[in-house]
């Protein structure tokens, strides 16, 4: 399934970048969705929600950007903009 890949590649990036901050778990993530992503701000947290049990996002606030840009270079992606992480 492409959007269990996506997130597993997210929450890999996650993983990550927690770990070079020697945090314990990401507690703010900002993601931005791209016009032609095909996910929905919704579509998008449900499979967030199913995918960060047990890892270092889980319980984490969610902030999302949907792009309306279809001529953005990255208008197919899903970026990963900011995580605020804790000790």
């Amino acid at each position: 399934m492409h959007e269990q890949s996506l997130m597993n590649d997210l929450m890999a990036k996650i993983e990550a970048i927690v770990k070079q901050n020697n945090a314990a778990k990401a507690v703010e993530i900002d993601v931005w969705l791209g016009a032609l992503s095909h996910m929905s701000p919704d579509h998008f947290t449900e499979h967030f929600d199913e995918s960060s049990p047990g890892t270092v996002a889980e319980g984490a606030k969610l902030n999302i950007t949907l792009s309306e840009d279809i001529n953005d270079p990255n208008a197919q992606q899903i970026l990963l903009k900011n995580i605020e992480v804790e000790d």
